[in-house]
């Protein structure tokens, strides 16, 4: 990436200077489009590694946002690797699904698998266990399905990256011709590029379509040809958005053809500069439009505002290829430009302002995406993804320091193209003069002025690329270019990475709720029962944990206790709470307990009957004011 030349040394030092904070800052984009997303498991019942005295009736997992299932999402295994679920899964409430299990089961330890697609398009599974009466040995071996991962999982992820930088080449070099350097449309180089980017992206479109059905079930390679398959991926939302990429770049097709046919046969004057225009505007809605093709289907969609998420993940895209897709287009001008038609200093300073305005754009958008993905500062070093982020944010630095190199580079070139310039007026006449002398000599014979004009037109082609490839200015700016080029392709894989990665935010929240789950539903050896459920009415102040004690949680009555408390851990008065006890598997309840208000924070109540011992599922209901209520739940083993 270059920059213009200022004035005074001082006001490109400050300029550079501050270039580079804003694209440090700008690296926390993370990534083309993420935002919000991968779902993660939060909470199961049975729990992670409980024993349970009597076999449930089902299985239930609750995810972080809500999932895609079939008919083998959920599966339970028996302790000699038989499945024992029976239907198919059912959505309980909100994030909950559940599958049921076979009556008269055994004890020993069964594993539960499941498989499902998050609503960013990302497969989700794992697998976890759970004992009836006492924990066995098991014959089940891999923990589950292969969804996302495997050969086709590596497939896919490569199919990815090749969108990713067709996406960038195609758009970004169609940009860098129009907005900085218009000759190049009728140089085969930059021709190549760009065409090049559109067959990149349109390949890898159909081959993540093809590779979709196997990377979001079985990962077999075998799968990828099922037509059956493909069919189903067609009625997601990311097979339309696959779909409807297709049909843009049917579009981005013509633009091309225009670009590169008759735009460049225009000659200089008001209707090359109305088809400018119009290229121009048409260029922006279809790249556009690929952008997104990303940005409906993908983290941007869900989550915390998917309504501002959106529009900001396409400004994102955008001004993410017009600063390196604008980049590679530059290097190749530099590299494979013709002699006669060299890519000028006022080229590369004009594209050294639009990369200025794509990196400010970056800022804007990737401190938003940020947010909505850590969410704290500690998933910088606590989460994967914080991780990688922090390597981006270092190759970032690095591109825009090379840049610095360019800048200076792309100010000597300037000098030395405006000293060629003024070239003196004695040797143009001389120049001309023998011209004219030649012409003279061959004016009788046409044939033989033809040649003469060929092998003129030859030696000044040769004399002018020795110039070009002997001025140290130019080479050394094709060297530090071809160095961010290199930093750049670093760069967009650790994107691509990052947007197949879980977000810190996410993870952060799955842990938190996990660990919760495993430690509340483990009920005490003298016989008690501890449920801590966070909540969040959604309204000011509205956040906190409500915590339920139940003693000595058995048939019978029994004392209970409730606790709401802040996220920082103190006492949380709250204008009401209330509490449900329901037993699904036989149809009874909602059994409701209004407790007394005790004191900040604390509610109780007395005698609370439990009727039958059984899997209950206790709901809390909390009001944080007049309209700003959410009822929350978890089911726990009582008897």
């Amino acid at each position: 990436m270059t920059r213009t030349i200022t004035p005074t040394r001082h006001r490109g030092s400050l300029r550079t200077l501050v270039l580079l904070l804003l694209a440090v800052f700008g690296a926390l984009l993370a990534g083309a489009g993420p935002a919000s997303a991968h779902a993660a498991l939060t909470g199961s019942d049975p729990a992670q590694g409980v024993v349970v005295k009597q076999a449930p009736s089902q299985v239930a997992l609750t995810f972080s946002e809500k999932v895609a299932m079939n008919d083998d999402s959920l599966r339970v295994l028996d302790p000699r690797g038989k499945p024992v679920q029976t239907g198919r899964p059912a959505n309980l409430s909100g994030t909950t699904y559940a599958v049921r299990l076979r009556s008269g089961l055994g004890k020993g330890t069964y594993t539960v698998t499941y498989q499902v697609v998050s609503a960013d398009s990302h497969p989700v599974s794992g697998a976890y266990t759970f004992s009836v009466g006492a924990p066995s040995p098991t014959v089940v071996s891999g923990t589950g399905p292969v969804a996302g991962g495997g050969v086709v999982g590596g497939l896919y992820a490569f199919g990815r990256y090749a969108s990713y930088a067709g996406f960038l080449v195609l758009a970004g070099g169609a940009a860098f011709v129009l907005a900085c350097w218009q000759r190049g449309a009728g140089v085969r180089a930059l021709q190549r590029l760009v065409v090049g980017g559109w067959l990149t992206l349109t390949a890898a479109t159909l081959w993540l379509l093809l590779l979709r059905g196997a990377y979001t079930t079985s990962g077999k390679v075998a799968d990828v040809f099922d037509l059956g398959l493909l069919g189903q991926v067609l009625q997601t939302k990311t097979g339309a958005a696959l779909v409807s990429r297709l049909l843009l770049l049917a579009a981005a097709a013509l633009f091309i053809a225009v670009l590169f046919g008759a735009y460049t046969k225009r000659e200089e004057g008001q209707e090359k500069r109305d088809l400018t225009f119009g290229l121009a505007i048409g260029g922006v809605v279809v790249a556009a439009g690929l952008a997104t093709s990303w940005a409906m289907a993908e983290h941007a969609s869900v989550g915390l505002q998917p309504g501002i998420a959106m529009p900001v993940d396409v400004v994102h895209l955008l001004a993410v290829a017009t600063w390196l897709g604008g980049l590679t287009a530059l290097l190749v001008a530099l590299y494979r430009a013709p002699a006669e038609t060299p890519v000028q200093a006022a080229a590369v300073r004009r594209f050294s302002r639009v990369a200025f305005g794509s990196v400010v754009a970056l800022v804007a958008t990737g401190t938003y995406q940020s947010w909505r993905q850590l969410g704290s500062w500690s998933a910088f070093t606590d989460t994967r993804y914080g991780q990688l982020l922090l390597v981006k944010i270092g190759l970032v630095a690095l591109l825009v320091g090379i840049a610095s190199v360019s800048r200076r580079w792309t100010g000597r070139l300037a000098d030395t193209a405006a000293a060629t310039a003024e070239k003196p007026a004695k040797e143009r006449v001389t120049s001309g003069a023998a011209k004219q002398s030649n012409k003279g000599k061959t004016s009788g014979d046409p044939r033989r002025a033809a040649q003469l004009a060929r092998q003129r037109a030859a030696m000044d082609a040769a004399r002018q690329k020795r110039l070009r490839d002997g001025d140290p200015n130019r080479f050394g700016l094709r060297r530090s270019v071809l160095a961010e080029a290199g930093v750049a392709v670093v760069l967009l894989a650790v994107t691509t990475w990052l947007t197949q990665t879980e977000p810190g935010r996410t993870e952060l929240e799955a842990k938190a709720a996990t660990s919760s789950s495993a430690s509340s539903s483990t009920a005490p050896s003298n016989g008690a029962l501890t449920l801590d459920m966070p909540f969040d009415t959604g309204g000011t102040d509205g956040k906190g944990v409500v915590s339920i004690d139940l003693d000595p949680a058995r048939v019978g009555g029994n004392e209970m206790h409730v606790y709401v408390q802040r996220p920082n851990g103190r006492a949380f008065d709250i204008p009401e709470v209330k509490v449900a006890f329901t037993l699904e598997a036989k149809k009874i309840g909602p059994l409701p307990v209004t407790p007394d208000h005790i004191t900040t924070g604390h509610w109780s109540a007395s005698g609370v009957q439990i009727p039958m011992a059984g899997d209950w599922k206790i709901a809390v209901t909390v009001r944080t004011s007049d309209i700003d209520q959410v009822t929350v739940s978890k089911n726990a083993q009582i008897g």
